[in-house]
């Protein structure tokens, strides 16, 4: 319940660039890493294949990322694209300026303390 008001903060402050806190958080961690296969960008944002194929698919309808064949031909390569920069980069202030209201409004140490625990925990499932 907690994780869907929260989320609920962050869509609606990422409304206006017409992303969704899972498609933000896809095309970020494109952004920073590169390119990846479906399998590597699932492992990294814990999703699976399923999941993570269904989210791709209207963002790269929106030219915001590209799939395509690696090396391997069963294999798929993600990359985000010039538009999607642009669009994480239009959405990143109103990202940052909800995570400064919930660690205003829940304490900066809690907060801290939370995003390591859930990290652990993520890690934790993952395995």
């Amino acid at each position: 319940m907690a994780t869907r008001a929260v989320a609920r903060l962050y869509d609606a402050a990422l409304e206006p660039s017409g992303l969704r806190t899972t498609a933000y958080s896809i095309l970020a961690r494109l952004e920073a890493d590169g390119p990846g296969s479906l399998t590597e960008l699932g492992g990294r944002l814990l999703l699976d294949r399923t999941t993570l194929a269904r989210e791709l698919a209207p963002l790269e309808a929106r030219g915001l990322v590209r799939i395509e064949r690696g090396a391997d031909r069963r294999q798929r390569v993600v990359t985000v694209t010039d538009e999607g920069v642009a669009v994480v980069a239009a959405a990143r202030p109103a990202w940052r300026e909800v995570q400064r209201e919930v660690r205003a409004r829940f304490g900066d140490a809690r907060s801290r303390s939370l995003v390591a625990e859930l990290h652990e925990l993520a890690v934790l499932a993952a395995a």
